[in-house]
């Protein structure tokens, strides 16, 4: 289908530094792994945007697990633990990149800036979107002479990129329609639970502290970030144990205790739901 290794070495020669008049990417590297089973779970300082052309595997973001299969889009954001995982191997494409500050105006940097903070992990089934074809154009083709030319592969790279805004971040309507982060009483709320993870948070709690009805406080989180007040706490929890186990030598009960899951069975349980592991085996992975 496609000559691998000629496509590969001709973009991480040829389409690097990506500039025009209001935008320009440094590129890191451009990556195709026909095969791709595992990799450890780490963050980096950059965007990675990854395209899965064939297989099914999972990604692990932020202690989420999603699911990937032929078409699915995903998105590592600077600073973001994350991992892939495959048991027959992933067909994948990829490029590691950051936005040139210094040679960008100022409406680009506050749209990859909204897209490392809000954007989305993972977009299903875009195998028909515009950067499904952008990025198959860049590589070789078996009969070579179908490949597009060399002068034109910079200019075609550099709209790649620009394309990753419009997959992975909603539109800025849709954000102040469906992600209010600065109504401040929503935001207050979601303080004081971070703050307060390791105790006892029930919607009753929160809302007096907040001194709000229980049905208000309720409403802002599902209109406000889509999300139940229940799950929007054990997603927290889950993240502090990510870190705690990580970062910590700290015994697992310990952990399920500042976390406020309480017993280590409990945590145990929610946590393998929402990480795919349990936690025990999470840090060892993450050892390894």
């Amino acid at each position: 289908m496609y000559l691998i290794k000629e496509s590969e070495s001709r973009l991480n020669q040829q389409a690097i530094l990506l500039k025009s008049k209001d935008v320009s990417f440094r590129v890191h590297f451009w990556g195709i792994d026909p095969c791709l089973t595992y990799n450890p779970i780490h963050r980096h300082s950059f965007f990675e945007i990854c395209y899965v052309l064939a297989g099914e595997g999972t990604y692990l973001d932020e202690g989420i697990v999603y699911s990937l299969h032929k078409g699915t889009f995903f998105c590592s954001r600077p600073r973001i633990s994350h991992q892939i995982q495959s048991k027959e191997g992933l067909f994948l494409l990829w490029v590691s990149f950051e936005l040139d500050e210094t040679t960008s105006s100022s409406p680009y940097i506050d749209q990859y800036l909204s897209m490392a903070q809000e954007g989305i992990p993972v977009v299903y089934n875009g195998n028909t979107a515009s950067t499904a074809s952008l990025w198959k154009s860049l590589l070789i083709p078996d009969q070579k002479q179908w490949a597009i030319p060399s002068s034109a592969l910079s200019s075609i790279a550099h709209t790649l990129l620009l394309s990753f805004v419009s997959l992975f971040l909603k539109t800025k309507e849709q954000i102040q329609t469906n992600h209010p982060v600065s109504n401040p009483i929503l935001q207050r709320a979601k303080l004081f639970i971070t703050d307060n993870i390791e105790k006892e948070l029930t919607l009753e709690i929160v809302a007096h502290y907040l001194n709000v009805s229980t049905r208000h406080l309720s409403r802002l989180f599902s209109e406000g970030i889509n999300e139940s007040f229940v799950t929007f706490i054990k997603k927290e929890r889950v993240k502090k144990a990510s870190y705690l186990l990580e970062k910590t030598e700290l015994p697992i009960k310990e952990i399920a205790s500042k976390t406020g899951f309480g017993s280590v069975h409990y945590f145990t349980r929610i946590f393998r739901q929402e990480v795919g592991l349990p936690p025990g085996q999470f840090r060892q992975n993450i050892r390894d």
